[in-house]
């Protein structure tokens, strides 16, 4: 598979050409979305599912903007819904890079529900998403590292690496002790 590399200038230095760094604000986006009735699970509430795909999504363009390429989504970490989103209610999907490391960033996702006629908004849930930046030709490659402008952004860079050395730990547990489940 190779990208078209014409849509990502990024993507037509030599690889060995590290970009400058960005800060996170340049990666941070709102994603907004009217939940409708197709949205709904069996008891009216929008459906988990559709929660995490707008997050997904959310998170791959603040990725794909901040590397000034293609990424893909590799790890989601958990996520917990702490209210439901109604139908009728709009969705809103913050996102921003808050880690990075070679080919990989975290990306932390903020989503609250807003009543679109009354403005209240309630924070329904946030999650941490791991993507790694592809080249021309579909491989990882360097994404650039964060300026990290304020306490915050410092803030969460360790809190990032802090998260990245429990995935690798956990990932490394995952692979000596795992065996595919077995019938009988």
């Amino acid at each position: 598979m190779k990208i078209d590399a014409s849509r990502f200038p990024a993507l037509k230095a030599p690889p060995e050409v590290q970009q400058p760094p960005k800060p996170p604000s340049k990666s941070l986006i709102t994603l907004s979305t009217l939940m409708m009735p197709e949205h709904a699970n069996h008891l009216g509430n929008v459906h988990g599912g559709v929660i995490m795909k707008l997050v997904d999504e959310a998170a791959a363009i603040a990725a794909m903007r901040h590397a000034g390429s293609p990424a893909v989504t590799v790890a989601m970490d958990s996520m917990s819904f702490k209210q439901p989103v109604q139908v009728g209610d709009l969705l809103i999907c913050n996102a921003m890079v808050t880690f990075t490391h070679r080919s990989s960033m975290e990306v932390e996702v903020h989503v609250t529900a807003e009543d679109p006629v009354t403005g209240e908004t309630t924070h329904t849930n946030s999650a941490y998403l791991v993507f790694v930046a592809l080249g021309a030709d579909a491989r990882p490659r360097a994404v650039p590292t964060l300026a990290l402008e304020t306490d915050a952004d410092r803030e969460r860079f360790e809190a990032g690496a802090e998260r990245q050395r429990a995935r690798l730990a956990r990932r490394d547990k995952e692979r000596r002790f795992s065996t595919p489940p077995r019938e009988g």
